[in-house]
């Protein structure tokens, strides 16, 4: 149940804050917007009950839009915004486990912050900072290794005819 809803209301919300903010909602964007319900609700799905589950989607849907948004102002390249998603729907649904955890919905866990455990919420932040920081180290050194070794880039004149062509010698559109 937390899934499905979480889902439901990210999608919604994406779909909201997308239409303030260009005027026109889209396809993609509610296809995006129920993907991060999913991503935000996976580590507090069998801890929550399902008014928290639509809240944390209703929280990720708005926000992973933003998170979406600010790619282009920073200028890095994430094509399939999994940043903007995966990255900033995990956060925000790690942390918000530790604000809705309740033992009511299973025994083996920990109450969250709204039922009177704030240790909950600073062990999911200081989880989320450590995973963050180690991803980030390691990503960076995985990618100073291939620029090393292969390069990250291909070259100007291969990105203008197209990797299907250039790295593949096919094509992936028939125009």
């Amino acid at each position: 149940m937390a899934t499905h809803l979480s889902a439901a209301a990210a999608t919604v919300s994406w779909v909201v804050v997308e239409w303030l903010h260009t005027h026109r909602p889209t396809t993609l964007g509610a296809a995006t917007g129920c993907v991060t319900g999913l991503v935000a609700i996976t580590p507090a799905a069998g801890f929550v009950g399902p008014m928290p589950a639509i809240l944390i989607g209703l929280v990720a849907g708005g926000l992973c839009y933003l998170a979406v948004q600010i790619k282009r102002p920073l200028g890095y390249d994430d094509s399939l915004d999994v940043v903007g998603v995966h990255g900033a729907g995990g956060i925000v649904g790690a942390i918000l486990t530790g604000v809705f955890a309740s033992v009511a919905v299973n025994s083996s866990g920990a109450n969250g912050l709204l039922f009177g455990n704030s240790g909950l919420l600073a062990a999911q932040i200081t989880a989320v900072g450590a995973t963050v920081a180690y991803s980030f180290l390691v990503t960076l050194a995985l990618l100073k290794i291939i620029d090393w070794t292969f390069g990250l880039r291909v070259t100007h004149e291969h990105e203008e005819v197209g990797l299907d062509v250039s790295q593949h010698s096919e094509s992936g559109y028939a125009w």
